[in-house]
């Protein structure tokens, strides 16, 4: 505290009886200093002073506040000021009712701000308004480092001015405390603040009823317990610590658009039903992506950095097998549309589906005997057995769908749908296979990888034998080279014109067609067949990587180097395309939707037809597109489905590993490669129990671990229902709950 009763300076007398100014600031800012200067001004014109600062070892950027009194006679109150004549507030955050309580009616209220006084205006009509920028005067100056300024010495000259102090007299206060340097930025703000008078006669801002009463000291002997300070501190804050819900990667890598975190967490705390209810909402294809899905969701998973990814694929099986996925029931709809769906492969059964249980009339068009698609036709019972797809199938269509399968539609009969229906959706697929343009490709032997597929997934009883070749480095390519091996075939090679690492089949699936047999042959590219009659020989070219084409991977250059390789049959698994020869004469599609002559055709496409993707998953996703947005149509409710931004998802360097215990990831039960190479039985079991789904990070989702609670070093959070409370009254905002949260569940926001 320093008092003063006269001054040596020679200055002129001031009229005054009693003056008390209180003062807001934050540590670092320097208004016990601020405090001292406005002091030693009123002791330099002769008056007696006092003047002390109300803080602690509190952090910087804590609230601190000073107090001076001013008098023409010896001040005998040591109490601090509670109906303060004049406020100054150095930080604008702190202008709460507790910041201004008690000012008098026409005093003055000085706030460091670069707004001007009308800003404030409402509140403090009974007040005179003074604002200056003490911040960015104090930068020009140099006052302070550049991250934080001190802006005591710069505000103390906006403060004489409003008060009508003399400028002499604070260069004098300044000269005698040695701050005569920081005299320019103060002169500054003199000429600088703004100044609103009162606009109307009012009330003092609400005073305290009373003074704090201190408790009793006891004996120290007597303290057996540490009773929580009665000091409400949550005005120190700057910013605020909240729950929030940030993406995790897992569900932003899915293009299904699962909410992959909320199946497992529901799995985890709630059971199989829950689980299965959180996935009806996305896909009635579970069982079918629990098998087939090359699984991008592990891809992004965090818990690869630490010790492998969560199996999410083997997750989604396992509750696919316990519980059922599909809606039961539609919801009821008051105005139904009809919605035609042509294609009932993954996509179509997913946009059938999204229509469907909203009430709709869908009517599924499949040119195959069964519904299923590319799920039937192309990929094998050992990967994914009938039964299981026949039952999500048939749970689709128990939500009411129509189903008109046996025959393709033509051009004309396509054309006509947009006038039987409210809106159409096509999902045909890639349907356009891609060839080898070379020499003997006629011959006996060589056939397209899918049309191989279709016989044997349809037909049964596919008989090979020898030496079969496999081009391609796909999905489609891994499906033919292990079922040419389960169809008799001696020998099976699979012939890639890039690396390993470029092959887009799934990597599982690589290792496994390599564990049963098959040979893998890299940067070798086709160039023809040879034959008398039927195929003898392969003839290869040896392939260099280049730079990276438009896919990504490295762009393949075909050298003059060539050689045969000897073969009895060859499986093309070169690639598909989308067939669009189905779309009548002036439709055009664009963006996903058709077009008729440049007019809108409540006509969207869906799948491979419109993405050309090429993963059961992707379809699943872009079929659910498609859907809404043709509800959208007549329903604006129904929100489009969009995929969310891969890079806004929370990174792994934002989960604390440090609270998790390592655990490997379980894996699913294989039959023996011996034993599953001659057998269409299926390869994978998949988990034996649920537990994997304990593993989960739960990466921006909260699971109430109590981390927050035990970590509050004030002890104010507390359990509330299934989440917590923060008493805010009491938070400082040091941030220990946000940088402590393992899952990024939590953030600090600016007040």
């Amino acid at each position: 505290m320093l008092s003063s009763a006269n001054s040596t300076l020679a200055k002129p007398s001031v009229p005054l009886r009693s003056l008390e100014i209180r003062l807001h600031g934050r540590g670092g800012q320097g208004g016990v200093t601020c405090a001292k200067i406005i002091a030693a001004v009123y002791a330099g014109l002769g008056k007696s002073v006092q003047t002390f600062g109300d803080y602690s070892g509190e952090r910087s950027g804590a609230p601190v506040r000073a107090y001076t009194r001013v008098s023409d006679s010896p001040i005998e109150n040591r109490n601090k000021i509670y109906l303060p004549d004049h406020l100054l507030v150095l930080d604008p955050t702190l202008l709460s009712d507790e910041v201004l309580a008690g000012l008098a009616p026409g005093g003055t209220l000085l706030v460091n701000t670069p707004e001007p006084p009308e800003k404030l205006a409402g509140r403090f009509e009974a007040q005179r308004l003074a604002t200056v920028d003490a911040t960015a005067i104090a930068r020009r100056h140099k006052i302070g480092a550049r991250s934080v300024v001190i802006v005591n010495t710069t505000i103390a000259g906006a403060f004489a001015r409003a008060l009508d102090l003399p400028l002499a007299a604070l260069e004098e206060a300044y000269r005698h405390l040695g701050l005569l340097s920081n005299f320019p930025a103060a002169r500054e703000a003199y000429e600088k603040v703004s100044i609103r008078p009162p606009l109307k006669e009012g009330v003092a801002a609400k005073a305290p009823t009373s003074l704090p009463v201190l408790p009793t000291v006891m004996p120290l002997v007597d303290h057996v317990e540490s009773p929580p300070t009665a000091l409400r501190t949550g005005n120190w804050r700057t910013e605020t610590p909240a729950y929030v819900e940030n993406l995790a990667p897992c569900s932003v890598f899915c293009p299904a658009g699962n909410d992959v975190v909320g199946f497992i967490q529901a799995l985890a705390t709630k059971g199989e039903a829950a689980a299965a209810e959180v996935l009806g909402r996305t896909t009635p294809l579970a069982a079918v992506c629990g098998r087939v899905c090359p699984a991008p969701c592990m891809e992004g998973c965090n818990r690869a950095e630490l010790d492998g990814s969560v199996n999410i694929r083997g997750i989604e099986r396992w509750i696919s097998g316990k519980h059922p996925i599909a809606a039961r029931e539609p919801k009821a709809c008051a105005q139904p549309k009809r919605l035609a769906v042509v294609g009932g492969g993954p996509a179509g059964l997913s946009a059938a589906y999204t229509a469907a249980k909203l009430g709709h009339r869908v009517t599924l068009f499949e040119g195959e005997r069964a519904l299923g698609g590319v799920l039937r036709t192309g990929i094998p019972v050992y990967r994914l057995p009938r039964a299981a797809l026949d039952q999500e199938v048939g749970d689709v269509v128990r939500l009411g769908v129509e189903v008109k399968s046996g025959q393709f539609l033509d051009r004309a009969r396509v054309a006509q749908l947009p006038r039987e229906y409210e809106a159409v959706v096509l999902a045909t697929g890639l349907q356009k296979l891609r060839g080898l343009d070379g020499p003997g490709q006629a011959l006996a032997g060589v056939e397209q990888g899918i049309h191989f597929l279709h016989r044997v997934n349809l037909d049964g009883q596919v008989k090979l034998s020898g030496h079969v070749v496999v081009l391609g480095g796909g999905n489609t390519a891994m499906d033919c080279a292990r079922s040419a091996l389960r169809a008799g075939a001696s020998k099976v090679t699979v012939a890639y014109r890039r690396g390993r690492a470029e092959m887009p089949a799934i990597p599982e699936e690589v290792v496994q067609a390599e564990e049963e047999g098959v040979e893998l042959v890299f940067l070798v590219a086709p160039l023809g067949f040879s034959g008398s009659g039927r195929v003898e020989s392969v003839e290869l070219a040896e392939v260099e990587l280049g730079p990276p084409d438009d896919s990504g991977r490295r762009a393949p250059r075909v050298s003059d180097r060539k050689r045969s390789l000897r073969c009895d049959g060859v499986l093309l698994a070169l690639g598909q395309s989308a067939d669009l020869s189905l779309l009548p004469e002036g439709w055009k599609l664009q963006d996903g939707r058709v077009l008729e002559n440049g007019r809108p055709l409540p006509v969207f496409a869906a799948g491979d037809l419109s993405t050309g993707d090429g993963t059961v998953t992707h379809a699943i996703g872009d079929g659910r597109r498609a859907a809404t947005r043709a509800l959208r149509l007549f329903d604006e409710s129904v929100a489009e489905f969009v995929r969310p931004d891969r890079a806004k998802a929370v990174p792994a360097t934002d989960i604390r590993f440090d609270h998790f215990a390592k655990s490997a990831p379980a894996h699913g039960r294989h039959l023996p490669a011996a034993a599953r190479a001659r057998s269409f039985d299926e390869v994978d079991a998949g988990l034996s129990e649920g537990l994997e789904a304990h593993r989960c990070f739960s990466c921006g989702h909260c699971t109430s671990c109590d981390t927050c609670l035990v970590y509050c070093p004030e002890g104010i959070v507390r359990r509330a229902g299934a989440g917590y409370d923060i008493d805010y009254s009491m938070c400082k905002g040091c941030g220990i709950c946000v940088t402590e949260c393992p899952r990024e569940a939590m953030e600090m926001r600016a007040l």
